[in-house]
């Protein structure tokens, strides 16, 4: 099974195409705020460098976030749209999962720390794999109380909120810029097994998560998910 693999949470772009689980190429394109006008062409490209093209896909996984309002619907409506075409499965995993994923660490949590602007982020915590929070929108002094001894942060906010995680945590691990963002191909491994049980588009429960719901009028609270 060939699955195409999309990821627009960010400034980046991640594309991926794999067969089942095995990663066949992968490209991460900085794209800022062209996600609209490069994402098509940039799919079609790396498909072409596979010898490949969109109706040898048999599957779409597309990363929901949380991260960029208009990222995250480009990326969602693009899925969307090949689901509708292809009628081939299409599935959506957190980006921030996907970001957890680019650490392997067995003795300290793990805590991805995105910008979410006007003084907040988007986080969650994890341990030896596992999500033990919701995903969260919270202050980072609030983020700080859940978290105790040592704890790898990984994440955009990194460079805004360094200076205060070190001081509320001596133990606090930073990871360079390279693991800051989701792979197309962590979403992959990510959503398989899920894809396996999905015969059709799943398109009415493709829908990013938004942890501000009064500006994306979407009636959620500022946590979503369960542990």
């Amino acid at each position: 099974m060939k699955i195409l693999g999309i990821d627009t949470s960010s400034k980046f772009l991640s594309i991926a195409l794999s067969e089942n689980e095995n990663i066949i190429i992968e490209e991460m394109h900085l794209l800022e705020r062209r996600h609209s006008s490069e994402l098509i062409p940039k799919i079609r490209e790396m498909l072409e460098k596979a010898n490949s093209s969109i109706d040898r896909v048999d599957a779409f996984v597309v990363g929901l976030g949380p991260g960029s309002f208009t990222g995250l619907r480009i990326g969602v409506s693009a899925v969307k749209g090949f689901g509708i075409a292809t009628k081939k499965p299409c599935i959506g995993v957190a980006s921030i999962d996907a970001i957890a994923m680019n650490v392997d660490e067995e003795e300290a949590s793990v805590v991805p720390i995105i910008d979410a602007k006007r003084q907040n982020v988007y986080s969650a915590v994890y341990k030896n794999g596992v999500k033990k929070s919701k995903y969260l929108l919270l202050k980072i002094d609030e983020l700080m109380k859940k978290i105790k001894g040592p704890t790898v942060f990984l994440g955009d906010a990194i460079d805004i909120y360094r200076e205060k995680i070190e001081k509320r945590n001596k133990k606090a691990i930073f990871l360079n810029e390279e693991y800051w963002y989701p792979g197309a191909s962590n979403l992959i491994k990510l959503g398989f097994r899920k894809l396996k049980e999905h015969k059709k588009p799943d398109l009415g429960k493709l829908e990013p998560i938004y942890l501000y719901p009064r500006d994306c009028q979407v009636k959620f609270s500022t946590t979503y998910g369960t542990k």
